[in-house]
């Protein structure tokens, strides 16, 4: 099974020496603060909170924020174990994590995971034992769908994502992978793959859609915004941030930031539908 690794860094800083209640739905105030907030896990949410650390770095420039993906998996285990300050994860943790780790949850947004392939690709759509036979490696040419005779390219992700988790649990019903899959490490490395690969299939957050890969109907369903929220399509989760305890200091504001008129335009932005803590 090959691995295609990627790994997304942005850097900055802050110290957080009082408690903010989180979730004000106000607008937050970062002047004259300093510091640094160490951000990790799921790679869908890496576009919110890039766009929400170059706000916040804008408004002080002694605020050093770093964001690094690795998964949902590495996020909930970091944050769990006080390696960073902030995990986001693209499943709510088990009820297990929870518990272990006293993790305290902050959904803000609903997001879809959406079939993609190369733009070249003259299929639009796959019904859900088509998509459970591909994976399988049942079906394996693209012309049994109606495509182009091209062997199929299969892309999945890794164990630790939550991308995979919900698409393997919604979308193949917790069926099999073949293990000749390539495997990625990312929603970018994702993208990536397809583009540069006409006979690609894979999946990616509804929020990382764009020209170079093409979205499948699923079930009869296109991905995005409108069918997520309206729950047309099913193949949908919640992006988490979690912290060990309750948020504090710089943590705090960050995440309370997401839940503003400016934070949910961010996340609007990015593709995703703004929600509220669950």
């Amino acid at each position: 099974m090959r691995y295609i690794q990627k790994i997304f860094m942005v850097s900055f800083l802050l110290i957080f020496p009082f408690v903010v209640q989180v979730y004000a739905g106000e607008s937050v105030s970062f002047k004259g603060k300093s510091g640094t907030l160490q951000i990790a896990g799921g790679t869908a949410h890496i576009p919110v909170m890039r766009d929400l650390a170059r706000l916040v770095m804008t408004e002080a420039p002694s605020v050093r924020i770093a964001i690094a993906g690795g998964g949902s998996g590495v996020g909930i285990q970091k944050v769990g174990e006080g390696l960073v300050d902030i995990g986001n994860s693209g499943r709510r943790p088990t009820e297990r994590e929870i518990e272990s780790y006293g993790l305290v949850l902050y959904r803000w947004a609903l997001d879809g995971v959406a079939l993609a392939v190369h733009p070249s690709n003259p299929v639009d759509g796959l019904d859900a034992a088509s998509l459970a036979a591909i994976y399988k490696g049942e079906i394996r040419n693209w012309k049994e769908l109606g495509g182009p005779d091209r062997t199929i390219t299969l892309y999945t992700r890794d164990a630790a994502s939550g991308t995979r988790e919900v698409f393997w649990s919604k979308a193949l019903k917790k069926g099999d992978i073949v293990d000749t899959a390539h495997v990625v490490a990312s929603n970018g490395a994702m993208k990536t793959a397809i583009t540069q690969d006409p006979a690609a299939i894979g999946y990616v957050s509804v929020g990382h859609l764009e020209p170079g890969i093409k979205g499948l109907r699923f079930e009869g369903v296109m991905p995005g915004v409108d069918t997520v929220l309206s729950g047309a399509y099913t193949v949908s989760r919640g992006l988490y941030s979690s912290t060990e305890g309750e948020a504090t200091g710089l943590a705090a504001d960050f995440l309370n930031y997401l839940y503003t008129p400016e934070g949910q335009a961010i996340i609007r932005d990015k593709g995703f539908i703004p929600a509220d803590r669950d």
